[in-house]
């Protein structure tokens, strides 16, 4: 059998954008001083007039694509989710969010699998940052197929976007003919009748894994891609777990205000249902390596596959 092929997201997204750059010349890229690390290199190379790199200054760089966003350009901002959903989130919500502009934010080596930098550089709350912004689209792809299709949704949708891009390399799932990317659509994956999963950016392809191990052991387990945080597939998530009866949510990040939090809020409302949030528990992360770490905080098929089952008895 041959391997899967990985690739880490924020390849992806560096190739995206050089390859969308030649379809949209209104596309403008910045960084702050990080293009090697999160891929905007790749279309500095190609297109150096339209990158503009502007230094460990995160809260300027968001002002900046502002101002390139209200003259009808469509800038894409990039730095590590730390930095661009923390460091700069007043610039965020009050420069991008409130006026509603057209800024892409491409935030890259979020969560724990940023590894050795350490829990300093681990963002585990982007995405409940973000998702509070009125207005705000969050995107979380689960591998390079996705990555891709979310970057040129992203420039063809008129508003404010985050996505959130990995540092690990992670397997293809979505390379099949039939694959569609849709703002706000889910994926279901796997079909189940025991319990749904629901799982979003590299914990994804961990659930697949996870909903083998089950089905093993006898136990039918519904998967779901959820690549679009904010607006969430209300009537896919809702239909499931009237199907099933229990949802697990998965994600590499805080399981305070993330997917799993958004998944409660509209279940509590229109499907009330027994869900179990796996995810980051109100902690920091440490240094070591990504896929050690992984396996620590127990978002790897087997540490997923155990806490499913355990839910399930």
């Amino acid at each position: 059998m041959s391997e899967v092929k990985k690739i880490a997201t924020r390849e992806s997204y560096g190739n995206a954008l050089a390859e969308l750059g030649a379809q949209y010349d209104n596309l403008v890229v910045l960084d702050a001083d990080l293009a090697a690390a999160t891929k905007t290199g790749i279309f500095k190379k190609a297109f150096p007039d339209r990158h503009i790199d502007c230094g460990i200054a995160e809260c300027n760089m968001v002002g900046i694509a502002a101002g390139l966003a209200a003259t009808g350009k469509i800038p894409f901002v990039s730095s590590f989710a730390m930095f661009a959903a923390g460091r700069a989130f007043e610039q965020v919500r009050n420069s991008v969010g409130y006026p509603h502009l057209n800024v892409k934010i491409g935030a890259t080596h979020a969560g724990i699998s940023v590894g050795e930098d350490g829990a300093t550089h681990q963002c585990n709350e982007d995405i409940a940052l973000m998702r509070t912004i009125p207005g705000m689209v969050v995107i979380n792809p689960s591998d390079d197929v996705e990555a891709k299709a979310a970057v040129k949704a992203a420039i063809e949708h008129e508003g404010p976007v985050y996505i959130r891009f990995g540092r690990l390399a992670t397997p293809v799932i979505n390379d099949t003919p039939d694959y569609k990317f849709r703002i706000g659509k889910g994926v279901t994956l796997k079909e189940g009748k025991d319990v749904t999963i629901i799982a979003t950016g590299l914990c994804v392809a961990e659930s697949l894994e996870a909903a083998k191990m089950l089905e093993a052991d006898g136990i039918s387990a519904k998967v779901i891609n959820i690549h679009t945080i904010k607006p969430l597939d209300e009537d896919l998530v809702v239909a499931a777990a009237k199907e099933t009866g229990k949802v697990v949510t998965v994600e590499e990040h805080s399981v305070i205000g993330g997917l799993g939090s958004a998944v409660c809020d509209v279940l509590s409302e229109k499907a009330p249902t027994k869900v179990l949030k796996i995810g980051i528990n109100d902690t920091f992360g440490e240094s070591g390596p990504a896929v050690k770490l992984i396996e620590k905080y127990g978002l790897d098929g087997k540490g997923i596959y155990g806490k499913v089952k355990g839910f399930i008895k």
